[in-house]
């Protein structure tokens, strides 16, 4: 019966991990439509359209599904998606950014203000939080390309601002009007990158306690879960112990 028990939980992650990847590929698939939409339907020529199919490679999204995403932005069957940005605070007036792309404003936003009532929160006002972040472009490569002076180094040389190096990998910071030059520059020292693309980088992180840290995930698993939301940031961070009785 425990062998039943067991079988039956690695069955239900693996549902789960296949439900999220196909959520992801649904986004990816989305922007990579928008970015086409938006600009020219060669990566080569677009540099949005090109980090969108970066990220969605570094997914190991299938070749034609990314192909059949960019025609579906030439044929007209695409739908007309607005980009908008949501601002507002979880447990305990942590920031927190959304980021959504949708075919109908009302719905998304009485969804996502439900989402932060529902979790201990509060919408906000547009520029609320934003301004406790920078936007910035990040690269990440995986902890084999390289020792921590080595990416520095290449990462200087390739015109970037930071890098962060931990035993898990590397992320390397420019402006965001450089990310592309910075990524291509990146490539010929470092081989290819883990992934490339614009984000809202916290100015400064809030440690918090078990009690917020479940308010908080609630709260992002809810917004991630949406179809209209595309990212979800934050400046909260969660210390070892607390993140051991998280996983327990």
């Amino acid at each position: 019966m425990a062998g039943h028990s067991k079988w039956a939980n690695i069955q239900h992650r693996k549902g789960k991990q296949d439900k999220l990847r196909s959520k992801m590929f649904s986004k990816l698939s989305k922007e990579i439509t928008v970015a086409a939409k938006m600009g020219e339907p060669d990566p080569d020529k677009n540099p949005r359209l090109r980090l969108a199919v970066k990220a969605a490679k570094s997914l190991s999204m299938p070749k034609d599904v990314i192909d059949r995403a960019i025609k579906k932005s030439q044929t007209g069957d695409a739908a007309d998606y607005t980009e908008i940005r949501y601002e507002g605070y979880g447990a305990n007036g942590i920031a927190i950014i959304v980021e959504a792309m949708t075919d109908n404003l009302n719905r998304t936003a009485s969804n996502v203000r439900s989402y932060f009532t529902k979790s201990g929160g509060n919408l906000g006002q547009s520029g609320s939080v934003s301004h406790g972040f920078d936007r910035v472009g990040e690269i990440s490569y995986p902890v084999e390309a390289g020792d921590a002076d080595t990416v520095m180094m290449a990462a200087l040389d390739a015109g970037a601002d930071d890098v962060e190096s931990t035993e898990d990998g590397h992320w390397i910071y420019c402006a965001m009007e450089q990310l592309n030059d910075v990524s291509d520059a990146l490539e010929k020292s470092l081989g290819e990158s883990s992934e490339s693309k614009l984000i809202w980088k916290p100015q400064v992180l809030t440690e918090v306690d078990l009690e917020t840290a479940q308010k908080l995930m609630k709260l992002i698993d809810l917004l991630e879960e949406d179809d209209d939301v595309q990212d979800v940031t934050h400046n909260f961070d969660i210390p070892e112990d607390v993140a051991a009785q998280l996983d327990a």
